[in-house]
């Protein structure tokens, strides 16, 4: 069996020149083992304002700030003794922690949606980290795809969601793990997961030692109070078909997406996110393979039942806004 193709990894004068694009106050895209992100200098208020005109996304709705070190993100929020186990667990990684700004926070307001907490973490993907380094500066970087859209797992997703609204495309093959990252609030007494993704919430548990709360409900916009991470709108991940979940046998017309060997006789444009049934496998395929279906321009997408444990947990939370009811 041949080996796969090593992933693209841009020239060091390449990072530098997306760098220099960062602090010039231009947009950059680059890879992460999550998604690919939407990156702009988080100190400046017009950089930031330019995501969010780029992605077209509500206003209310925070953003993730990336940095390189645990020392960066301790000059931007405050860590307690539960911030601090789980950094030294799961940094570099898919875990994002909600904690209260400092007091002489430089991140722009506009990233925190006004709000006094902010969302960080350390990307485990080196170019993003060669990126954070040369630019020397905390970064927001939410997907790199227009508002509410499927998120982009290659570098070609995103030039073709967001074209020219990108000063720099940094090509770092496809992402690893494919689900954005799992983020936990700590600003109360009691930790909270907003987002299940890539950090697995047993294993965060285990190192709290403690359970994390699940809020009641999803935020939607300003009406029900601004959310306080990425993620947690009720529309979101949405390709431009419509998308009906928990599906054994599709209908005539619809695309499938399956989990497992695909139905027998079944004739319509499909894949599957694993034969295997391996969850990983399905959440690295998951935003890639909902983007070749939508390409077929059918009306309907039915997924397969997935799995509701480790990485299904955010699978089913990304399909379940992919079928939410549309803004």
């Amino acid at each position: 069996m041949a080996r796969p193709a090593p992933a693209p990894s841009p020239s060091r004068a390449r990072i530098a020149a997306a760098a220099r694009a960062l602090r010039a106050g231009r947009l950059v895209a680059f890879p992460t083992e999550t998604v690919y992100g939407l990156g702009a200098d988080a100190t400046s208020d017009a950089a930031v304002a330019a995501i969010y005109a780029a992605k077209g996304r509500p206003r209310f709705n925070p953003l993730i700030v990336h940095v390189d070190t645990l020392a960066a993100a301790e000059r931007l929020v405050v860590f307690d003794a539960r911030a601090r186990r789980l950094a030294r667990r799961f940094w570099p990684g898919p875990l994002t922690l909600v904690l209260p700004r400092r007091a002489r926070c430089p991140v722009s307001w506009l990233a925190s949606a006004g709000l006094d907490c902010l969302a960080v973490r350390i990307p485990d993907h080196d170019v993003a980290r060669a990126l954070l380094r040369a630019a020397a500066r905390p970064v927001v970087a939410p997907s790199a795809n227009r508002s509410g859209r499927v998120s982009p797992t290659r570098a070609e997703h995103v030039a073709r969601d967001l074209g020219r609204r990108v000063d720099t495309i940094l090509d770092g093959g496809a992402s690893r793990v494919g689900v954005e990252s799992t983020v936990v609030d700590l600003t109360g007494p009691r930790a909270v997961l907003l987002r299940p993704g890539g950090a697995d919430p047993g294993a965060i548990e285990a190192a709290l030692g403690a359970r994390l709360r699940r809020p009641r409900g999803i935020a939607t916009g300003p009406a029900r109070g601004a959310p306080r991470a990425p993620g947690q709108l009720a529309s979101h991940y949405a390709p431009r078909a419509a998308v009906r979940l928990g599906v054994r046998h599709p209908r005539p017309g619809e695309a499938y997406l399956g989990f497992g060997p695909m139905p027998a006789n079944f004739a319509g444009p499909g894949a599957t996110l694993s034969a295997r049934r391996d969850l990983g496998e399905a959440a690295a395929n998951l935003f890639a393979m909902l983007r070749a279906l939508d390409r077929r321009r059918v009306t309907t997408i039915a997924v397969a039942p997935i799995p509701r444990r480790g990485l299904g947990l955010a699978i089913n939370d990304r399909l379940a806004r992919a079928a939410a009811p549309r803004p």
